[in-house]
């Protein structure tokens, strides 16, 4: 049975939906079958993080009624192996049935190695769904103080669920300068550490030509996101790249 990863954040613009696309790209090559779910509703942006933004991606709501079966999933068109339900488009937050989403969740997961929920930002109806449905949340963050803060009330949500944290778009020199260690981060937020993954301008590029970003580099962010992918697998990883 696979595993089913919440990528939640207590605010918004933390990166977590390109985190989501870049760990979800790194599985499937490492040749996991990957199932990606966009709970963003009204707000979905996953395929473009995935460039899929030309493909016809089903809703997660036609899969989670059995109006369709898996064998209709949307796959991607260069990377075997990763597969996308989107966020339906005429549904708000309060009108999704969690016990139905919680059951599709509960079959699929037979199907895929990894299911990776991109929840909304915030710790709303979705945040709940997410966690209420996954075998490990990933909290992502950023290095500063006011996000860690965020982080650490969607932590203290989480309840008994295994979580870690997954520091974005970290400056290193500055994150030198102000003194703050890992241990730091690890103790504001009361949660283990995933990975750290640096501030890399690759990012953004790679979403604006709808290409995943570890088929823009192998450098930078694409290569602490393709080591957090191994650690999720249980294998070394470094948390830094030597």
């Amino acid at each position: 049975m696979g595993k089913v990863l919440a990528f939640v954040s207590g605010k918004g613009g933390t990166g977590k939906t390109s985190l989501c696309a870049g760990i979800a790209t790194c599985l499937a090559a490492m040749g996991k079958r990957v199932l990606c779910v966009d709970l963003d509703v009204g707000l979905r942006n996953l395929d473009i993080a995935l460039g899929m933004t030309e493909e016809a991606v089903l809703p997660f709501d036609c899969l989670m009624r059995e109006e369709c079966s898996s064998s209709a999933l949307s796959d991607h068109p260069r990377i075997p192996n990763l597969y996308l339900l989107t966020a339906p488009v005429n549904t708000l937050p309060e009108e999704v049935d969690a016990d139905a989403f919680c059951a599709m969740v509960l079959r699929e997961r037979e199907n895929f190695d990894f299911i990776l929920l991109d929840a909304p930002a915030g710790i709303g109806v979705l945040f709940r769904l997410c966690i209420n449905c996954a075998s490990e949340v990933v909290v992502v963050t950023g290095g500063d103080k006011a996000t860690l803060r965020d982080g650490a009330r969607a932590a203290q949500m989480i309840g008994d669920k295994p979580a870690r944290i997954l520091v974005n778009r970290l400056d290193p020199k500055l994150f030198r300068r102000l003194g703050e260690t890992v241990d730091d981060i690890m103790d504001e937020v009361s949660l283990p550490l995933l990975g750290l993954v640096p501030e890399d301008r690759n990012v953004p590029l790679s979403a604006y030509g709808g290409k995943p970003l570890v088929l823009c580099s192998r450098k930078g962010a694409a290569s602490a996101v393709l080591r957090v992918s191994r650690r999720l697998c249980d294998l070394p990883a470094p948390l830094k790249r030597k």
